[in-house]
């Protein structure tokens, strides 16, 4: 497996809504992307951030989009949902994983900041293909099968001062 080294390619692919709420709700505080992604890249190579974001209309979420911008990441946007029934609904799980697997070939690592246990057969393959998988998220509601299943695990949750604002 892959260790970390200078000059390696790194791919961080953030799963904005699963840290929002996790954050929210456990700290009551907003995420510092900057921090996140300088701790994610560590001195490696930056080949791809993209942070995957879901519009629902709120007054602040264009400020948002543009900071993550600003800050190195790409934008992925999906409009959320609204079924007959009042239910909404929007996720990034399936576009995350192809991104993943169609950026496996031109990295050494990929930072999935997620604490979604969906993901952990994602990071399972992609070990499989020689990538190494590293996994950043707030511990506390984080998926122990998403943990094993990666290389290395950061907890956000453990240093709040340099993840959350």
């Amino acid at each position: 497996m892959t260790e970390i080294h200078p000059g390696q390619r790194v791919a961080v692919l953030v799963d904005s809504q699963n840290l929002y709420h996790s954050a929210q709700s456990v700290y009551s505080r907003n995420i510092d992307y900057s921090s996140m992604l300088e701790k994610a890249v560590q001195d490696r190579t930056l080949t791809r951030a993209i942070a995957y974001v879901i519009r629902a209309d709120s007054p602040e979420e264009e400020s948002f989009f543009e900071a993550l911008r600003d800050i190195g990441f790409e934008t992925k946007i999906k409009d959320i949902k609204t079924f007959g029934d009042g239910s909404k609904k929007a996720d990034w799980d399936l576009g995350m994983s192809l991104d993943a697997v169609s950026l496996a070939d031109h990295v050494d690592t990929v930072v999935l900041c997620s604490g979604d246990g969906d993901f952990a057969r994602l990071c399972s393959h992609l070990r499989h293909e020689g990538v190494r998988i590293e996994v950043m998220s707030f511990g506390s509601s984080t998926a122990t099968e998403l943990v094993e299943a990666a290389d290395a695990f950061v907890d956000m949750g453990e240093r709040e001062d340099t993840f959350l604002l």
